[in-house]
């Protein structure tokens, strides 16, 4: 399948069921025990890198792009913290929740701008660019062109997230296809740290600080990436 046919996949999916079950997940409201665990990883992939940004104690300085935002379950909190936000994703309808949900939580929504945008088609200079839990969606060739294009906005730094791909992993997904749900309409691709790692030094960056967020039903690799000086 090439990128053509898993973005069109992808958007279709997040303006469809795929929306109605992240908004889910995303949410607070009541999920079911793997949607719960999912939520949970999720979530721990947001606070260590809201947490990485705080400690540097420069938030407020800060032009960030929100590639894949999904709902704003990252954007918002850093808006809060006085960042200026550019967010996107390929999804109207995700789009419209995060528009909503800024609207109503923060005090100076014009801090963040969403829009409805695929990566390639992004654009401008910013201080950081972050993308989590969107390469998933994409295989390592593909990827790979995603992240130069995501590491020429950036000036300083670059964050990603994305599923290792291990043995133990890779076992796991394969058992998984063999009980295949409704939600489950996506590709999930896998990606080799140190395949991530060589594309962004091809791209004149370096990573600086690295976590990984094991549940159950969520892992997730979590890489800063700092301009080589």
């Amino acid at each position: 399948m090439n990128t053509i046919d898993d973005k069109a996949i992808v958007k279709d999916y997040f303006n469809a069921t795929g929306f109605d079950r992240w908004r889910r997940i995303y949410g607070s409201g009541e999920v079911n025990k793997v949607q719960a665990d999912i939520r949970r990883g999720h979530q721990q992939t947001i606070d260590t890198v809201i947490e990485w940004l705080k400690t540097d104690d420069n938030l407020s300085n800060l032009s960030i792009c929100d590639a894949g935002c999904g709902v704003g379950s990252l954007s918002i909190p850093l808006a809060q913290a006085g960042a200026k936000i550019f967010a996107s994703d390929i999804s109207q309808k995700m789009v419209q929740e995060a528009t909503e949900k800024a609207q109503k939580t923060l005090k100076n929504p014009q801090n963040v701008t969403f829009a409805v945008q695929d990566l390639e088609g992004l654009t401008g200079k910013y201080d950081t660019v972050i993308c989590l839990d969107v390469l998933i969606h994409y295989p390592t060739e593909d990827a790979a062109k995603m992240i130069g294009h995501l590491a020429s906005l950036a000036e300083s730094r670059l964050i990603l997230s994305f599923a290792p791909k291990t043995l133990c992993l890779t076992v796991l997904k394969k058992i998984g296809e063999f009980f295949p749900g409704p939600s489950k309409t996506t590709r999930a691709y896998m990606h080799r740290e140190k395949d991530i790692i060589e594309i962004l030094e091809n791209n004149g960056l370096k990573v600086q600080r690295q976590a990984m967020t094991s549940t159950r039903f969520y892992y997730s690799r979590i890489l800063e990436a700092t301009r080589n000086s």
